[in-house]
């Protein structure tokens, strides 16, 4: 059966439908590509009155071109070769002297969308998931197909650019105000729109396209987009950059085919660059670990239900922060911490976030308040009974996490998933304290819940089969990204990241500058630096974990003789106000009191220095996580630390860091 197929009907419209019977979605690949193009020659034969594309995928128009294919990019010719390629096929469709229509239901994105845009007109549906958009630069490349010369020429120069340079995907309201759609319909007119459309003697009209175009707000429009994305990328994506040359220099050029021209020599240059095969190589991360399942005997192979009640015991930052992020997936939580204003402070963070969603156009008003809803605070254990997973975030401290698994186990049903939420403490000396082992997991998120998206599905020696995949089925149904790890100190990501935090406590023992340290590493494309990061978890934490871990392996940790000094001073980190910077408001700045801690005079290092010790120190401890076999594969450590800590995805991972460095002997 071919992946494309198409039918005329009694009206002389010959619907053109995508269902790729070897694919769950439809995407463009190159055998796709021809199939279409000799569905085009037949219709070339015999002309139809009009043409509709349509889907027969449930919620999927085109989910874009087939990524094995661009991950198998050989060089830079091969790319644009393809490019080339696909937009002679969506010239052809452009070129169409009957009405053309794209009826849209579902994803629509990158390759889906530019065959959408070379239709005369395009219809979508109104459901939550017909998504259109030309996310490539989220892969290091830009839209090769017609996509960065047919936006702009369709609705202006600065409203696509807004679409192409981050990537960005719109539902089908967005898409119309943008002009991108000429109609919204309930699912059940898509097709007679789609037919009205197609039946209409002239092609619909365009809209007026803008004087931003063309000179002099051209170049003016994009000399400040460069600006932003360099404000937000600092030069390590260069994707966007490129997206912004190819529309300018395509708009300049006139013609649409001098643009088609542009648009494939850069999307080539691009497709062969190492930044594009790291940001694939995360993309396909992504899709592995959102789909991970845990084999169970075939005795316990009846699947749990969804979740739809759970417990989180403490509400400090970690538990309001996972209680807002299940009570924001539908799940009614039982919030508890043992006094009533540690509570109402964990409540008021819950707020914060949802309020924030709110400005930032996340969520309506109404799924705020409903959110918030879900979520019943208490200082006692009732009602915890009834809960299907329960979850600890309480100080890291194991006789207080003991104790309470004691006094909380005989309460919970037999069914019930018990986790804890620990950063480093073993798993096995919690689990004991139970009684029930056998149901006893780690589900560690990582701060701040509601932006990260790992979390360490943590193994204990009798943690059972059934639960180990009752928690990863668990994460993901709150849509994060699980990564199964042995239950040892610190785990992979505290065990790969506290070395690395530590070091940079040493080098301001020696006299490095805290903001020389933070910026190397920002150089370098971390989110933000290994001292501002420690802040940002908490001196008591970061001194906690660092404790733990140089407990268990003390022949080649200790804590950092600054953290020390730190906690000692009462500095809190950001929550409360001075830690390695002073914290007033938004501003931040170093904190002069360091310096005056460590009593040494100020040493230069530069920032190639400073980055090569730092992440040796995390490639040393990655390596023995793997031999040790606290994780399974060297995708288990990039999935980790990029999900987990925010590493570079342009660098495609840890793992793949080093070994583009030549520092991954195993």
């Amino acid at each position: 059966m071919e992946p494309i197929r198409h039918e005329t009907d009694a009206d002389g419209i010959a619907w053109v439908t995508f269902d790729d019977p070897e694919q769950k979605v439809n995407v463009i690949s190159t055998p796709a590509m021809n199939a279409l193009d000799a569905v085009l020659d037949q219709l070339a034969g015999s002309p139809p009155q009009a043409v509709v594309f349509i889907s027969a995928k449930p919620d999927v128009f085109i989910a874009g071109a087939d990524l094995k294919e661009l991950g198998a990019v050989r060089d830079a010719v091969h790319a644009t070769e393809l490019s080339q390629h696909g937009q002679r096929v969506f010239e052809r469709i452009a070129g169409l002297s009957m009405p053309t229509v794209a009826a849209i239901h579902g994803a629509c994105l990158g390759g889906g969308c530019e065959l959408a845009l070379a239709c005369a007109a395009r219809v979508a549906t109104s459901h939550p998931k017909t998504q259109i958009g030309l996310p490539e630069t989220q892969l290091g490349i830009i839209p090769g197909w017609g996509g960065t010369q047919r936006l702009p020429r369709l609705i202006g120069l600065r409203a696509s650019l807004e679409i192409i340079v981050p990537g960005k995907t719109l539902g089908a309201g967005q898409a119309q105000r943008a002009g991108l759609v000429d109609a919204v319909v309930p699912v059940v007119l898509l097709r007679d729109v789609a037919r009205q459309f197609a039946r209409r003697e002239r092609k619909p009209s365009r809209r007026t396209v803008l004087g931003q175009n063309h000179w002099p707000m051209r170049p003016i429009i994009c000399h400040f987009a460069r600006r932003r994305v360099q404000a937000r990328t600092e030069g390590h994506y260069t994707a966007p950059l490129r997206a912004i040359d190819a529309v300018e220099e395509g708009l300049a050029a006139g013609k649409l085919t001098a643009g088609l021209e542009v648009e494939s020599r850069i999307l080539g240059e691009l497709a062969a660059s190492r930044t594009c095969r790291h940001l694939v190589h995360v993309f396909f991360l992504r899709e592995t670990y959102s789909k991970l399942s845990v084999p169970v005997p075939a005795a316990r192979r009846e699947p749990r239900p969804p979740v739809r009640k759970i417990g989180v015991l403490g509400a400090g930052l970690m538990g309001s922060g996972i209680a807002q992020w299940c009570s924001a997936r539908g799940l009614t939580v039982r919030l508890k911490d043992i006094k009533p204003e540690f509570v109402a402070g964990g409540m008021k963070r819950i707020a914060d976030i949802y309020r924030e969603g709110v400005r930032r156009r996340k969520l309506s008003e109404h799924e705020a308040r409903l959110g918030i809803d879900r979520v019943r605070p208490t200082t006692e254990y009732t009602g915890f009974g009834n809960c299907e997973v329960v979850i600890e975030a309480v100080l890291e401290k194991l006789d207080v996490k003991r104790q309470l698994f004691a006094e909380l186990t005989p309460l919970l049903s037999k069914d019930c998933l018990i986790a804890s939420n620990t950063s480093a403490i073993p798993i096995d000396e919690l689990a004991e304290a139970t009684g029930k082992p056998e149901r006893f997991v780690g589900i560690h998120f990582f701060n701040p819940v509601h932006l990260m998206p790992l979390v360490e599905v943590v193994r204990g020696t009798k943690t059972s089969q059934t639960t180990l995949a009752a928690a990863v089925e668990f994460v993901k149904q709150l849509k994060k990204i699980p990564v199964v790890v042995r239950g040892t100190p610190g785990f992979l990501v505290n065990r790969v990241l506290m070395p690395y935090l530590n070091e940079a406590g040493v080098m301001v023992e020696e006299g490095v500058p805290v903001k020389a340290i933070d910026d190397a590493m920002r150089a370098f494309g971390m989110p933000m630096g290994p001292l501002r990061l420690i802040d940002e978890i908490g001196i008591e934490v970061a001194l906690e974990v660092g404790k733990e871990l140089a407990g268990a392996f003390s022949d080649r940790m200790s804590v950092a003789p600054i953290l020390l000094k730190l906690h000692s001073a009462g500095l809190r980190g950001r929550k409360g106000g001075a830690g390695f910077y002073l914290y007033r408001g938004r501003r931040e700045r170093p904190n002069s009191r360091v310096r005056k801690m460590v009593g040494v005079k100020e040493r230069a290092l530069d920032p190639l220095q400073i980055q090569r010790r730092l992440l040796r120190k995390m490639i040393t401890e990655a390596r023995l996580c793997l031999s040790e076999r606290v994780v399974e594969s060297e995708n288990d450590i990039d999935a980790g630390l990029i999900f987990g800590t925010g590493f570079p995805p342009f660098r495609g991972g840890l793992v793949q860091y080093a070994r583009d460095a030549g520092e991954w002997i195993m």
